[in-house]
C-alpha cells in the first residue's frame, strides 16, 4: 500500500502558477521576482545562489505552496548554536586572520549567515577544553558559600567573552541566553557537579537564584547582555556521562523559579525565564532512570507552566533527542500565552560514517526537524549545539563524543563548514530578528514522506523569506503563490533552499479559521482527520479508483462566510477530482450546489457568491484511474 496515515486539513489558499524550474523570466523589472539560494546533500551547491525566478499570473499543475502573509504565527527571535568551552578553545586557537574570516562567516549577517542566538553553558558542560569541570562559585568540598563571596566569571574572560563580544559586534541583533548544566557543587546532594540534587533547603534556592542573578548582571557588565536564561539544562538526565548535570525534579524547578522570578524581574527585567529545557517528550533512558518512589513527570513541562511559577516564565525550551516537533504544538494549544523556544539540537556521526554521509544525512534530518519542524510548531528559535569544534569531535570532557559542530577546525588550522552550517544559515541569513512566521502550505512531514516542506516568514522590512525542503531523492517540481502571482521550481532531491522577495504580494481575501472543524467522507477512504492549520502533510484519500459519487463533507462546527473555496489535492500528483461539484448546507439535510467544473491540477480554487454555511461538501463526480486525495480544503471572504 502507497499510503500511510492522512487527514484533511485547513488553512489558507490561493492559485498557482509558473515559469519552468529554475529558470530566470525575461527580463521585465516590473515583474516581481524571487531571489534563491540551494544546498544540496552532495555539496554541489552550498547557499548558492541561482538565477530569480519571476513570478507570473499563470496556471500549474504542480503541489502548490499557497503563501499567505495575512496569516500569522510566532515572532522570531534567532537562530543558531553555542560558543561552549570547546568551541571558544579551538576557534581562539586559530590564527587572528582564520579566526575573525570565520566569525565573519558565522555571524555577519552580509557576508556570513548572520547567527543572531547563542545558548551559553552557564559555567561548564561536556564541551568543555578544561581538564577539570567548573561553575562560577567552586569552593573546596565540605564548605560552602552561601554570601556568594566566590562568585567569579574568570573562567569566561580568556576566551568566551571576547568572542561573545565579537559576534555581538558582527551582528548587534543576536540574542544570548544563559543554561547552567549544574549549581556549585556545594548547593547540591553528594557536593559534586555530575549528578545529584539541589538540596531541598530554602537557603539553597535563594542562593542558587541569586548566583544566576550574579551571572546575568557579571555577563552583562562584560558586555553580553542576557536575553534568556532557564534554570537547568535537561533536568530529567539523572545520569549524565562524566560531566554536569542536575537531576532536577517539577517540585524543585518550581522553588527555584519562585526565588528567582523577584530577584531577576528587578536586577535585569530584559531576561526572560524559559522553563524545562529538555526533550519533546522525556527520553526512554530517563523514564528509566526515575529513582525508586518517584515519578518519571512526563508531562513537566505542563506541570511547570500550570503552577503560580508560571507567572515568571515566558515560555518554555525544548530538545531535540526524543520525540518530535509537533510535541510543541501541543504544549502551544495547551497555553497560547506563552512562548516556546527550540535550543538545542547536535549533528551526530556513527564511528566509521564517511564524511560525504554524515554530511546528506544530517542536512536532510536538520532540514525537516529542526529548519521546518521547529518553526512550524511555534518556535521562536532554532539552535544547534556547538558552533566549532576540532576535526576529531573534540575537545570534550565527557559526554557526546560523536557531536559535530556548524565549522569544524582541522589539524592544519583551516576551518570546514559543516551541513549545521547550512541547515541554520538557510533561517539565519534570511530571516531576521522580529520576523513573524506566515502561514504556507506544506506537503511533508518531519519523520519523512519524500515530499515538499517548507516555512514562510515575514521580516520586519517588509520582505519574505520562504524555505523548502524537497524530501525526496528524486528531483520534485512544485509551485509557489502568493496572492495573485505564481512561479514554478524544481530542487534536486534532498536539496534545502530559501526563496526571498521585496514586495507585498498579499491577497485581498482573509482565511477563515476553521478550528474544531471534522470531516467525513464516502467512501471512509483511508483516513479522515480534519486539521485546522496551514499544514497539508495529512490527508484523505478515496484509497481506489476515483468514482462519481465519493465525496467528503466537512462540519465546521458553526456558520462561516466564505466566498472562495481552496480545494488542495497536496503532494501526490494525479491524485485530484477531475471533475467536481461543490455544495453547502446550514443544517446537513438539505444542500445548495455552490459550484461544478473541472481541474488539471493539484489545487482548484473557486470563487463563489458570499455564501454562510456550516457544512461544506466536495463531490466527484467524474471517473479516473487515479485515487482522490484531499490534503487541505480551506476557505476565504
Amino acid at each position: 500500500m502507497r499510503r500511510t496515515a492522512y487527514g484533511v486539513a485547513a488553512a489558507v489558499v490561493l492559485t498557482l502558477a509558473g515559469t519552468t524550474s529554475g529558470q530566470a523570466a525575461a527580463p521585465n523589472h516590473d515583474t516581481p521576482r524571487a531571489r534563491v539560494w540551494v544546498t544540496t546533500p552532495d555539496r554541489a551547491e552550498l547557499l548558492t545562489e541561482r538565477d530569480p525566478v519571476a513570478f507570473t499570473s499563470s496556471t500549474s499543475t504542480h503541489p502548490t505552496i499557497v503563501v499567505d502573509p495575512n496569516q500569522t504565527f510566532q515572532r522570531v527571535d534567532g537562530f543558531g548554536a553555542s560558543i561552549t568551552d570547546s568551541s571558544a578553545a579551538v576557534l581562539s586557537g586559530l590564527t587572528p586572520a582564520v579566526r575573525d574570516d570565520t566569525m565573519r562567516k558565522l555571524f555577519d549577517p552580509k557576508n556570513g549567515i548572520g547567527v543572531s542566538f547563542l545558548r551559553q553553558p552557564v559555567g561548564s558542560s561536556d564541551f568543555t577544553a578544561a581538564a577539570q569541570h567548573y561553575t562560577y562559585d567552586d569552593v573546596p568540598p565540605g564548605q560552602t558559600d552561601f554570601p556568594l563571596k566566590h562568585f567569579t566569571i574568570a573562567a569566561d574572560q580568556q576566551r568566551i567573552l571576547p568572542l561573545l563580544r565579537q559576534a555581538k559586534r558582527l551582528n548587534p541583533a543576536l540574542k544570548v541566553m544563559g543554561t547552567p548544566w549544574s549549581p556549585p557543587a556545594w548547593m547540591k546532594t553528594g557536593d559534586s557537579l555530575v549528578g545529584g540534587r539541589l538540596k531541598d533547603d530554602p537557603a539553597v534556592y535563594d542562593a542558587y537564584a541569586r548566583y544566576l542573578v550574579k551571572y546575568v548582571k557579571a555577563y552583562e557588565s562584560a558586555g553580553v547582555p542576557i536575553d534568556f536564561l532557564s534554570v537547568q539544562n535537561e533536568p530529567q538526565n539523572r545520569t549524565p556521562s562524566a560531566y554536569p548535570g542536575t537531576d532536577m525534579p517539577v517540585a524543585q524547578q518550581l522553588k527555584v523559579i519562585e526565588a528567582l522570578g523577584p530577584k531577576l524581574r528587578v536586577a535585569s527585567p530584559r531576561t526572560k525565564i524559559l522553563a524545562y529545557d529538555h526533550n519533546w517528550q522525556t527520553h526512554p533512558g530517563d523514564v528509566a532512570g526515575t529513582p525508586p518512589g518517584s515519578s518519571p513527570e512526563t508531562d513537566y513541562p505542563y506541570q511547570i507552566l500550570r503552577s503560580p511559577a508560571a507567572r515568571w516564565i515566558a515560555g518554555t525550551a525544548y530538545h531535540c533527542y526524543a520525540g518530535s516537533p509537533a510535541d510543541q504544538t501541543a504544549l502551544h494549544n495547551a497555553f497560547p500565552d506563552k512562548g516556546i523556544w527550540f535550543t538545542e539540537c547536535s549533528g551526530s556521526h556513527g564511528p566509521t560514517d564517511p564524511p560525504a554521509k554524515v554530511f546528506n544525512d544530517t542536512l536532510r534530518w536538520h532540514a525537516r526537524n529542526v529548519v521546518l519542524g521547529t518553526t512550524r510548531n511555534w518556535a521562536k528559535s532554532a539552535v544547534n549545539w556547538n558552533i566549532a569544534l576540532d576535526s576529531t569531535g573534540g575537545p570534550h570532557n565527557g559526554g557526546c563524543d560523536t557531536c559535530t559542530g556548524l565549522v569544524t577546525v582541522q589539524p592544519d588550522g583551516s576551518v570546514t563548514t559543516d551541513a549545521e552550517y547550512y541547515t541554520i544559515g538557510h533561517l539565519s541569513k534570511f530571516v531576521k530578528p522580529g520576523a513573524t512566521r506566515i502561514a504556507s502550505t506544506s506537503f511533508g512531514t518531519t519523520g519523512w514522506n519524500g515530499q515538499i516542506m517548507d516555512t514562510a516568514f515575514r521580516n520586519p522590512d517588509g520582505s519574505t523569506a520562504l524555505v523548502v525542503h524537497n524530501e525526496n531523492d528524486a528531483p520534485r517540481t512544485f509551485a509557489v503563490s502568493v496572492g495573485t502571482k505564481q512561479f514554478e521550481y524544481t530542487l534536486p532531491g534532498g536539496a534545502l533552499a530559501t526563496f526571498t522577495w521585496p514586495q507585498d504580494l498579499r491577497s485581498r481575501y482573509d482565511a477563515v479559521s476553521l478550528t474544531g472543524a471534522t470531516a467525513t467522507s464516502v467512501p471512509a477512504g483511508e483516513g479522515a482527520a480534519f486539521i485546522a492549520d496551514d499544514d497539508a502533510s495529512t490527508r484523505w484519500s478515496s484509497g481506489a479508483a476515483q468514482a462519481a459519487g465519493q465525496y467528503v463533507e466537512l462540519d465546521l462546527k458553526s456558520r462561516k462566510q466564505f466566498s472562495r473555496v481552496a480545494i488542495d489535492s497536496g503532494g501526490y500528483e494525479g491524485d485530484y477530482a477531475r471533475s467536481w461539484q461543490l455544495s453547502s448546507s446550514t443544517d446537513g439535510t438539505t444542500w445548495r450546489t455552490l459550484a461544478t467544473g473541472t481541474a488539471t491540477g493539484q489545487l482548484t480554487t473557486v470563487d463563489v457568491r458570499p455564501t454562510s454555511a456550516r457544512y461544506l461538501r466536495v463531490t466527484s463526480t467524474g471517473t479516473a484511474a487515479n485515487w482522490w486525495s484531499l490534503a487541505d480544503i480551506r476557505l476565504y471572504r
